[in-house]
């Protein structure tokens, strides 16, 4: 007896829960309300933040690229610079051998 006085008791407050949870109670239908706006406004704020991302990788592949064809640009003025200072070094060479050359003849 005891046993379903036990259980009939925890019915009855189950079902009190229930009643509680009614799709027709009002607070509970302006809080799913209220949820599924924020689901909704949080839904359109991922899109919004998934596109901002998505043109910032795109930005970046796009700078990361100009930088590297920079840096490749950096070298080769670097090595054409050199090879001119090679040659400029080299007619200073011959200059002053054919000067040397000159003043021989003229002895």
């Amino acid at each position: 007896m005891k046993s379903i006085n036990e259980k009939e008791k925890k019915l009855t407050d189950v079902l009190s829960r229930l009643n509680l949870l009614n799709p027709e109670n009002s607070t509970l239908r302006e809080n799913i309300r209220i949820i599924s706006t924020q689901k909704n406004q949080l839904e359109i704020e991922k899109k919004a933040i998934e596109e901002k991302y998505s043109k910032l990788k795109e930005e970046y592949n796009i700078l990361n690229s100009k930088l590297v064809e920079i840096s490749e640009k950096k070298i080769l003025d670097s090595k054409k610079e050199n090879e001119i200072s090679q040659k400029i070094d080299e007619l200073n060479q011959e200059t002053d051998t054919l000067l040397e050359e000159i003043d021989k003849w003229q002895m």
